[in-house]
């Protein structure tokens, strides 16, 4: 135990020289994108509660109600305790809001990348994947056992010539991107890798656990698509959606759906309850990238694609330094670091919700020009 208590303590040690520490602190969500630390409540532009749903009464009494007559969990697997029949009332909604034939709930968007990948793919295999997508797709990609190779960020072009060189000395090539990239706002060229993909036998997979729900944004064209249910939805969870069979295979052979036990059926409910509103409500699913929209128009910046902004401003202590001066101000916006993001990029990740108000959105741009960090 010392030793272990030793290696824990150097490798903190060069964890902090560095500016990487990083803490779970206390924090209590309210309503209206308002969060409480330490007794202050702060405006928060680091929650992924797009359309503000967490909050939703609608959302919350489809919760208690499905605790109230479900319980608390799920007890084992879907496969071994049948599947409760708010299962599939989501399913069937992810579904329709995306095309497609079926969908699968898995316990997190990670998890279902764990579980798909690997399924899809395997040692005889190919992966080419975008150098920016998400650390659970790397880790599903890791554990397929397939060569993994990555093209330039949203760069069409170098992605074909990648599959020229190297497509036919592969059985199977799948190519992953995503809808909205989670840590610089912008769209990946879904329609166009769909495209590519057909024209050299290859599989497009999206993630779309950024674009769930927003205007102008989806994954028409691919082969399969992901997502989770814990940001535009507000809840819990994760999913797969694609052809009939391909969910049924997948059903039967994703491991972190095979051997996890299922959501809480309150989450489910809650995720159920959310799709409903987003999908009768086109105001609400603008609001978010408007609200970004006017934060870059404060700060003098090309109209943001999404409802996520980087401000990236270097290294490591200058992002901890701006992510302060704008707590000291009542504002709280993520220091995102290495090895989240590149070396050099490090940033303040702002994550608009469609319950922001203009006034605080115009401070955080107003003090960013001020402090030289904009």
């Amino acid at each position: 135990m010392s030793s272990l208590r030793e290696l824990a303590r150097e490798e903190l040690d060069g964890i902090a020289e560095r500016s990487l520490s990083r803490r779970i602190v206390q924090t209590e969500r309210l309503a209206g994108a308002i969060v409480k630390r330490d007794g202050r409540e702060y405006v928060s532009f680091s929650c992924n509660d797009y359309f503000g749903l967490t909050h939703h009464p609608e959302v919350i009494a489809a919760a208690r109600s499905a605790l109230d007559r479900c319980g608390a969990g799920a007890a084992a697997s879907r496969l071994v305790t049948g599947n409760h029949p708010i299962y599939a009332e989501l399913e069937s909604l992810l579904a329709e809001m995306k095309g497609a034939e079926r969908a699968l709930v898995f316990s997190s968007g990670y998890a279902a990348n764990l579980g798909v990948i690997p399924v899809l793919v395997g040692k005889e295999d190919l992966i080419l994947a975008d150098r920016l997508c998400h650390a659970c797709a790397w880790d599903g990609a890791r554990l397929s056992g397939a060569s993994i190779l990555r093209f330039h960020h949203n760069d069409v072009d170098h992605c074909r010539s990648v599959l020229e060189a190297q497509r036919s000395k592969y059985r199977r090539c799948l190519i992953l991107t995503e809808t909205v990239f989670s840590m610089d706002g912008d769209r990946g060229p879904v329609a166009a890798l769909a495209e590519l993909a057909r024209a050299h036998d290859a599989w497009l997979m999206t993630d779309d656990a950024h674009g769930l729900g927003l205007p102008g944004v989806g994954d028409t064209g691919a082969d399969l698509g992901m997502g989770t249910l814990s940001k535009g939805l507000g809840a819990c969870g994760g999913y797969v959606h694609g052809p009939a069979e391909v969910i049924e295979w997948l059903a039967n052979r994703a491991r972190s759906l095979v051997f996890s036990t299922g959501l809480p059926p309150a989450a489910v409910a809650a995720a159920a309850a959310s799709l409903r509103i987003i999908r009768n409500d086109e105001e609400l699913r603008r609001r978010p990238a408007e609200n970004a929209r006017r934060f870059t128009d404060a700060l003098g910046r090309a109209p943001a694609e999404s409802p996520i902004v980087p401000v990236i401003v270097g290294e490591p202590d200058r992002a901890m330094a701006a992510s302060a001066m704008l707590q000291e101000n009542g504002l709280l916006a993520a220091a995102i670091r290495p090895p989240t993001v590149p070396s050099g990029t490090a940033r303040l990740r702002f994550a608009f919700s469609a319950l922001h108000q203009p006034e605080p959105i115009e401070r955080a741009a107003a003090l960013l020009k001020e402090h030289g960090y904009a």
